[in-house]
């Protein structure tokens, strides 16, 4: 199934999303000069994780959700019992690998697809993560009501065998809306400006330097000056019947490599994926202290993973007997420093709201010989 390299295919169009054509043929000219403005044709999936700021956006979206759990409650109470399905969805990968793929998918094209398989009595026992750039969806003529799904443009699935995630979900549109496919200019902007920036020195079109003779010589052996020089990079001797003055032409090496652009796209980057930037190991702007830190790994994981994890825990929900519901333990993420940890058990444990073998459940501790423990 697919993993990111598998998902590099271009990216799913939408009615929102308007892709206007070029002017002309960048690629036919013998300079390299900023793109126009109207050139923003669709930005694939592979020119999108090639931006590094795109990339490691994914990777954290994917390492994070990799360490959440999933536990099952019914009525608020947590279920010891749970499901293989639910521990390890498609037993041919890891849970981890599968919730990656997931999110992946709503990443980098705004839908997820479970293929579902169940038994005999009609109960899941089995979940396959589907290429989504590969499913297409069906709807009725007359009422573009949901119909079915089309996987590789031949297998068709009905609403049951098919679980489907999206992002943002748009009214009138079967399809979600991922982050790639909303902020198709901001992206295009960001390839562009990696592209003219890593090309500047070999193709930018603009003279090293500035050869001027001190007294009139002819036009051939102004010919010849240009050739001995052009020779003299790689190494020859400049041979000159006159004394020259030459003035290099050497631009800033942060103007050269548009880092101020540059770094505003890892910006809007991070906007479109909402990840914090120091998380993206981007300038901030500002000095960062810890608590600053740890508050905007909190808000990362409650405004933007949260869209990920809520409609991974709705989508599993759905696929489990009625009244018990999927939970994800996103305490693993928000877990403080030793310290402040342990403070929080000692007034856990004396407040009596959670026992001494509880809270070394929390610290994958063995429980204590004798039993439970009320207090300290």
């Amino acid at each position: 199934m697919a993993s990111i390299l598998d998902l590099l295919n271009p990216l799913r169009s939408f009615e929102m999303v308007r892709s206007v054509a070029s002017e002309f043929d960048i690629q036919q000219r013998s300079a390299i000069v900023p793109p126009p403005r109207s050139a923003t044709s669709g930005v694939t999936t592979t020119d999108a994780l090639g931006i590094a700021a795109v990339y490691r956006g994914v990777s954290i979206l994917s390492n994070a959700i990799k360490q959440i759990g999933v536990h099952l409650y019914r009525d608020d109470v947590k279920l010891e019992s749970t499901p293989l399905w639910v521990k390890q969805p498609d037993d041919k990968i890891t849970r981890a690998e599968f919730m990656a793929r997931t999110v992946n998918s709503l990443a980098l094209s705004g839908n997820a697809y479970w293929l579902i398989s169940r038994n005999g009595r009609g109960e899941t026992v089995k979940l396959e993560v589907l290429n989504p750039f590969q499913v297409q969806i069906e709807t009725t003529d007359i009422s573009d009501e949901l119909a079915g799904y089309i996987y590789r443009g031949k297998t068709k699935y009905s609403t049951t065998d098919i679980q489907h995630l999206k992002m943002l979900s748009v009214p009138g549109n079967h399809y979600g809306l991922g982050p790639l496919q909303a902020c198709q200019p901001e992206l295009r902007n960001a390839k562009d400006t990696r592209d003219f920036a890593s090309r500047w020195f070999s193709d930018s079109g603009m003279a090293a330097q500035v050869v001027s003779p001190k007294v009139p010589v002819s036009p051939d052996t102004l010919s010849d000056i240009a050739d001995s020089l052009r020779s003299a990079q790689t190494g020859g001797s400049v041979v000159a019947p006159t004394e020259l003055s030459i003035q290099n032409l050497f631009l800033n090496p942060r103007d050269a490599m548009f880092i101020d652009v540059q770094n505003w796209n890892t910006s809007q980057v991070c906007r479109i994926l909402g990840i914090p930037a120091n998380m993206m190991l981007a300038e901030a702007g500002s000095s960062m202290t810890y608590s600053n830190v740890e508050q905007e790994q909190i808000a990362f994981t409650r405004y933007s993973l949260s869209a990920y994890y809520i409609e991974i825990e709705q989508a599993m929900s759905s696929l489990l007997p009625r009244g018990t519901e999927a939970r994800m333990n996103i305490d693993a993420l928000l877990r403080t420093d030793t310290l402040t940890r342990y403070q929080a058990h000692q007034i856990a444990i004396a407040a009596g709201f959670k026992t001494i073998d509880e809270v070394r459940h929390d610290e994958k501790l063995a429980p204590l010989l004798g039993g439970t423990v009320g207090t300290v």
